[in-house]
């Protein structure tokens, strides 16, 4: 039986797909995927999501930030050019923002600024937020307890421990899962992901990285995996794929204040 999955992290806006678009998403919505969330890394590809949400309106939607990596070579008119597009249709959410401690691309205090920014961002225009975290949860944890509010939003492609998740979920976000969730070795992962409760779950491919097993270190990742992804979840939850599926899809449209 197809599934009806929503891809929440994408980046078809990298040169990763050439020509391919149209196959691509000729696939997706082969396998069942009803919508796309195509996540902006700075400017050009924030505007790239949103030229992509107007091509593919109701099934590609546009994030739009400057991610933790991509600060350090922002320009003030990159961030005008964000919140430029924040207003465009078929935006629903901020990001991708947070902190990545792996690469020193940026400067912490730096990314700790920006961060800032998105989530003042989020509060302006009432959009949810989209937060990478790189060995960086605690301090991301951290920054958003000292917000004056905390926005709606997502840990994208989730690889902390339980206790993290618990300090996540605490904080109002969902927390989605990736491919690295179904690797052999992600046991632990796996035992994380049968304790997000239902209503904050969420699948995602971050494509074209991360391809899930049985296509790990193959890439392109695109759209159409995420259903290895929700398949991997619904095992590892005792859940039928079908309803796990449909409620992570649900989880989707009400976090991003999509249409049915």
């Amino acid at each position: 039986m197809t599934l009806s999955l929503f891809d929440t992290h994408s980046h078809l806006n990298t040169g990763a797909f050439g020509d391919e678009m149209e196959d691509v998403i000729g696939r997706a919505k082969t396998a069942g995927v009803v919508g796309i969330n195509v996540i902006g890394i700075d400017a050009a590809t924030s505007r790239r999501a949103v030229e992509l949400a107007a091509e593919y309106p109701g099934f590609l939607f546009a994030t739009v930030g400057i991610q933790p990596n991509s600060a350090a070579e922002a320009t003030p008119e990159d961030w005008d050019t964000i919140l430029e597009l924040a207003k465009s249709p078929g935006v629903c959410a901020i990001g991708e923002t947070g902190i990545d401690c792996y690469w020193d691309d940026t400067p912490i205090a730096m990314q700790h600024e920006y961060f800032d920014r998105h989530l003042q961002l989020c509060r302006d225009t009432s959009l949810p937020m989209v937060i990478h975290m790189r060995e960086s949860g605690d301090l991301i944890v951290e920054q958003l307890r000292r917000q004056s509010t905390v926005p709606p939003g997502v840990m994208h492609s989730f690889t902390g421990d339980l206790r993290l998740a618990e300090e996540c979920l605490d904080l109002g976000l969902h927390i989605s899962f990736a491919g690295m969730v179904t690797f052999k070795k992600s046991d632990e992962l796996r035992q994380v992901a049968t304790k997000v409760p239902i209503d904050r779950l969420l699948v995602e491919t971050d494509s074209p990285y991360l391809s899930p097993e049985p296509f790990r270190g193959k890439r392109p990742n695109e759209p159409a995996r995420v259903e290895h992804t929700l398949r991997c979840l619904a095992k590892t939850r005792d859940a039928a794929p079908e309803q796990l599926a449909m409620q992570t899809t649900e989880n989707a449209r009400r976090l991003f204040k999509l249409a049915p």
